[in-house]
């Protein structure tokens, strides 16, 4: 295999791709910001190891593929994206967050000219509701409304905490007649039977409502989670105080708890906490179509979904261009995946 590189090796999950990948017998160079915690898994794991950070110029020599896992992906993504196009490297990275798939769509062009495969979202966020909305697309081909949703319980590492952090500020996002739009959080909700049982979910701004558009073509998309009905209260009071949330200091101070408090849910906790993930498509006719599967836990399912997304650009070397998960490896891919049930579309 081509040589290849995790960025962000250090963090919570880039290190859960690296140690998977050495079991695999991959040899991927670990690269990060911080030398002493980079050095110190490289040579844990046997594996080379480049210390940069995105500001300067990246050092992408003779690197195939990055898979980008350094988030908040907010101020990581762009540079990265950048990076690769200029260096003719391919992209992959673990984001679910709605502008660094938006700004990988626009660079299609691009992309296609530097033959750089870009394929954001390869890991909780967003293969397997890519795959659910793929699928159902399938399914319904005139659909013209799709909501997605997901119900788990697993406990956040602080890369997802901090773009969770940064998410406050900034609203609920769903798509309407093609476009994105701003919502209040928790404004739109349903009762969903996600698989286990019937849960309140409020509408949250997910990927999906980015790239199920680019899979699907659909242009009225919803994303849902399942939330205790007691944590209305606190989305009301999100709202109320979205202008200060998004305040530069406030954020900066959130995101430092974040780094000295929050630790990534251990390897007994993830395997108890399986996610339910579920679709639905309707027509203008108010034909319906309903999409479950059952999988891993989320970051378990980042690490092999990541992985499979690795080999299938390196082996298969499809041409250049902007990619959703299931455009790039199939609306199947989540069902090949360790710990995922059948797809299954009523």
């Amino acid at each position: 295999m081509a040589e290849w590189m995790i960025y962000g090796a250090n963090g919570y999950t880039g290190e859960l791709i690296a140690r998977e990948a050495v079991a695999r017998g991959l040899r991927p160079i670990l690269a990060g910001r911080s030398n002493a915690k980079v050095a110190a898994l490289a040579a844990e794991l046997d594996l080379p190891c480049r210390v940069f950070g995105l500001v300067d110029d990246p050092d992408l020599d003779g690197v195939s593929l990055v898979l980008h896992c350094a988030g908040p992906f907010s101020a990581t993504g762009k540079p990265m994206i950048e990076a690769c196009l200029r260096a003719g490297v391919h992209y992959l990275d673990i984001t679910g967050e709605i502008a660094i798939f938006e700004y990988a769509h626009d660079q299609h062009d691009r992309a296609v000219a530097a033959n750089v495969v870009l394929c954001p979202g390869v890991g909780f966020d967003v293969i397997p509701t890519d795959c659910v909305a793929a699928s159902l697309k399938q399914a319904l081909p005139d659909a013209t409304h799709l909501a997605l949703g997901f119900d788990s319980r697993t406990k956040m590492s602080p890369g997802t905490t901090k773009t969770s952090v940064e998410s406050l500020g900034q609203g609920g996002k769903i798509r309407r007649g093609g476009k994105i739009v701003t919502i209040p959080m928790g404004s739109m909700s349903r009762e969903i039977d996600f698989g286990s049982g019937v849960k309140w979910a409020p509408a949250i701004p997910w990927g999906d409502v980015s790239t199920a558009f680019h899979t699907t073509g659909i242009g009225n998309i919803e994303v849902y989670v399942a939330t205790s009905p007691k944590q209305k209260r606190g989305l009301k009071l999100v709202n109320v105080l979205r202008p200060i949330l998004r305040l530069t200091a406030l954020q900066n101070m959130l995101k430092g708890r974040v780094t000295r408090t929050v630790t990534g849910p251990s390897a007994e906790s993830r395997a108890k906490t399986p996610v339910f993930v579920w679709g639905e498509v309707r027509n203008d006719r108010g034909d319906k179509r309903v999409a479950r599967i059952k999988t891993a836990n989320g970051y378990d399912l980042t690490v092999t979904g990541a992985l499979a997304v690795v080999d299938q650009v390196l082996t298969q070397r499809p041409p250049g261009g902007f990619y959703t998960p299931s455009r790039l490896c199939g609306a199947d891919l989540i069902s090949k995946l360790p710990g995922s049930g059948p797809l299954v579309v009523e």
